[in-house]
């Protein structure tokens, strides 16, 4: 598969995965208050207590920092793809720089 496509292809799934981060990082503050509600009538300081030492907010914390590292690790195999380009462009530079030796 030729360089340029595979650079599309991660470029393409980097895009997808931080996209799906980031709307987990943006309805934090919304699903923190949504859990908070389902407590009713207590003093927010004390509803807020319970949701954060829930299991069900440490599995959304969780699902959160994962998305955001698959998001990372796929930006990093983009930059591997970009100096992988680099490299292949400066050899063939160097070749043809020989070739007029």
């Amino acid at each position: 598969m030729m360089l340029s496509e595979q650079f599309r292809l991660a470029a393409k799934d980097y895009v997808d995965a931080d996209n799906a981060a980031s709307l987990l990082e943006e309805m934090k503050s919304a699903t923190l208050s949504q859990m908070m509600s389902e407590y009713g009538d207590i003093p927010v300081s004390h509803a807020e207590k319970n949701v954060k030492s829930s299991e069900e907010w440490s599995g959304y914390i969780r699902t959160m920092v994962g998305a955001r590292t698959k998001a990372n690790e796929l930006k990093l195999r983009l930059e591997w793809l970009r100096m992988r380009f680099s490299e292949q462009q400066s050899a063939q530079a160097t070749a043809r720089a020989e070739m007029k030796l």
